[in-house]
């Protein structure tokens, strides 16, 4: 059904890194979003109506709200997909976080609904009427959900989409949440317990649960996140592949929405090398790489000293005094400027995350310290830094 449904109402769907065919991702999976949470709803709502069951009615609302975030979402998808304009030169991207944040309101808002309304019901009980046909239809939109969880995750793969990871995510919530409901209503008919009210109140939680979690997820992008470590690899192997270029660092990637991102990178190179066949090199790399991962890539060169023996042997004296105090530390933008008295050795170092303040200043006066020790006359600038790179799990 999934394939059925892309190849009919998607054109060019292979072309994933297209705007128009993403848009029409999207467009999709909110219309069937809306068609199949506006019907199990119905279903469901009469259900608990019939059955004076608070948790199925509480579960039938929320597949209105369901119903409602596929809305929004679909908004959210056809604002995003409008191109840059003077106003907004790196496009309307994070116009689909936005959507999705809004979405986990809705989920919210209504686990916080029915949440009051169990409580009430907990305090209050009244009987449960159980019907066969009823309870089988109840069952049955578990396997709709189930569905629908596979089908916006296998669309979120293909075009690497938050909104619909946390869709699927819901979904599956809706699974559990409905499967609740169902084992409260055999419990009832078989041993005459009523636990409909506690019930509601899991399925009101889960749902809750839900809504945190999708806003969790949405707001990481819009706040700034780490470089995914894949991310890296594919950036740094890609431009470090070219001639001429001897390292990289400092790799920083703003995300402006799905498919749209900004990335800043020092490339290391010669320094015997003429400035202006570097230039052509980092011109070349930044079009090439920017077509073939589909970013904006800028690069700054930083010039390395290939000949200097004094150079390169401070150079190699520091990396082993760096490496003994801490394997996760290391160096980049090396210079060593000569004075009658005192020789400055510059360099910025990159301290990870998990060092605090203290930590950081104490490895600092470490690193003089030692390199004190190796000449006299040595005197360290270092400017700390921190990675922009997602830590390893």
């Amino acid at each position: 059904m999934t394939e059925f449904l892309v190849h009919k109402f998607v054109k060019n769907y292979n072309d994933t890194e297209d705007t128009q065919v993403r848009t029409a991702y999207g467009v999709l999976a909110s219309i069937v979003g809306v068609c199949c949470n506006v019907l199990l709803f119905l279903v469901k709502f009469a259900i608990g109506f019939m059955m004076n069951s608070m948790a199925v009615m509480a579960d039938a609302t929320n597949n209105l709200s369901d119903a409602a975030s596929s809305v929004i979402s679909f908004v959210g998808v056809k604002m995003a997909s409008k191109p840059a304009d003077k106003d907004h030169p790196f496009g309307h991207g994070r116009i689909e976080y936005i959507a999705a944040l809004i979405v986990s309101f809705l989920v919210l808002e209504v686990g916080l609904t029915f949440l009051k309304s169990s409580v009430q019901k907990l305090m209050h009980p009244e009987a449960i009427v159980f019907e066969w046909i009823a309870f089988l239809v109840l069952v049955l939109s578990m396997g709709v959900k189930l569905w629908m969880a596979y089908f916006n995750k296998k669309l979120g793969k293909r075009i690497n989409s938050k909104v619909m990871f946390a869709t699927s995510a819901d979904s599956m919530g809706d699974v559990i949440t409905t499967g609740a409901t169902a084992a409260s209503i055999l419990i009832c008919h078989f041993t005459s317990v009523n636990i409909d009210a506690v019930a509601g109140i899991v399925v009101s939680l889960i749902v809750m649960w839900s809504g945190f979690s999708i806003a969790k997820d949405t707001l990481e992008p819009l706040i700034g996140e780490c470089v995914p470590e894949e991310m890296y690899e594919q950036i740094t192997s890609a431009v470090e592949g070219y001639e001429g270029i001897l390292g990289t660092h400092d790799l920083i990637v703003h995300n402006y929405g799905p498919n749209h991102s900004m990335a800043s990178i020092h490339a290391e190179v010669p320094n015997d090398v003429d400035i202006e066949v570097s230039h052509e090199i980092i011109d070349r790399i930044e079009r090439e790489v920017s077509k073939k991962l589909n970013i904006f890539l800028v690069i700054h060169m930083d010039p390395v000293e290939m000949h200097d023996t004094k150079v390169l042997e401070a150079r190699e004296k520091l990396h082993h005094i760096i490496i003994a105090l801490d394997p996760e530390l290391s160096f980049h933008d090396f210079r060593m400027v000569n004075g009658d008295q005192n020789i400055n050795l510059i360099f910025d170092l990159v301290v990870p995350r998990s060092y605090d303040d203290e930590a950081s200043n104490r490895v600092l006066h470490q690193i003089m310290a030692l390199v004190k020790e190796v000449d006299a006359r040595y005197s360290c600038v270092i400017t700390a830094d921190r990675s922009f790179i997602s830590a390893k799990e």
